[in-house]
């Protein structure tokens, strides 16, 4: 099979992003060859290896539009600093995109850049807008200072120091304390709602509604 029938193949799954797996079932090759195949298409510039097994159809895409497939299988969206960056609530651009996942907590490196992910139980994952053009999924500013709110009070302790943040007039407290609520553990619960408001009772009040260019229109889930 020549190099464009394979592109094509690959192309008309319609997704940016595919597995070696992926490519052995299009292909109809076994794994290894899919493999051979795909790293034949990677030295003519056709794709790209983001990790093992894991491979872009496009030009390298934004690293917020590869968190799913990051997290996959599980589903995951773009949380905690990166999307308090990306609203334009934090100045400081963190060193790795944090996602947040029903997977487990793992790190992952890739072409694109360094995955930090975070584990959320099914009852607190939410809160997102989600790009149906590019396929990313980010957090609204009310959940991703809850999922730092929540996260900082688990065992490993990660988010409790947070850099100085602005909340717009169009921040919504309510929605924060909303998720609060949805916590089975009632102890979780408190330390959630006391981070939160300590959260809250810090933050800088502004007119700013969103840092140019990186935001996201969509739906909220």
């Amino acid at each position: 099979m020549n190099a464009a029938t394979a592109l094509a193949r690959l192309r008309a799954l319609a997704t940016p992003v595919i597995t070696t797996a992926d490519a052995a079932a299009a292909l109809e090759l076994r794994p290894d060859a899919a493999s051979q195949t795909l790293r034949r298409l990677q030295a003519a510039g056709l794709v790209l290896c983001l990790r093992k097994g894991l491979w872009s159809l496009d030009e390298l895409p934004s690293q917020a539009a590869l968190a799913e497939y990051v997290t996959a299988p599980y589903p995951g969206y773009v949380s905690l600093q990166s999307a308090l960056y990306l609203r334009g609530m934090i100045e400081q651009v963190p060193r790795v995109l944090y996602v947040v996942s029903l997977g487990r907590a793992t790190r992952v490196d890739t072409t694109a850049g360094t995955f930090s992910i975070h584990h959320l139980p099914a009852e607190l994952f939410g809160g997102y807008d989600h790009d149906v053009d590019t396929g990313t999924k980010l957090a609204t500013g009310e959940k991703a200072l809850f999922d730092l709110a929540y996260l900082s009070g688990t065992r490993s302790r990660k988010f409790r120091t947070l850099p100085e943040f602005e909340l717009s007039s169009a921040f919504r407290p309510a929605r924060v304390r909303h998720w609060v609520r949805q916590i089975p553990s009632q102890r979780m619960r408190t330390l959630a709602l006391r981070r939160v408001e300590e959260l809250l009772a810090t933050a800088r009040v502004t007119a700013n509604t969103g840092r140019p260019g990186v935001g996201i229109s969509g739906h909220e889930k």
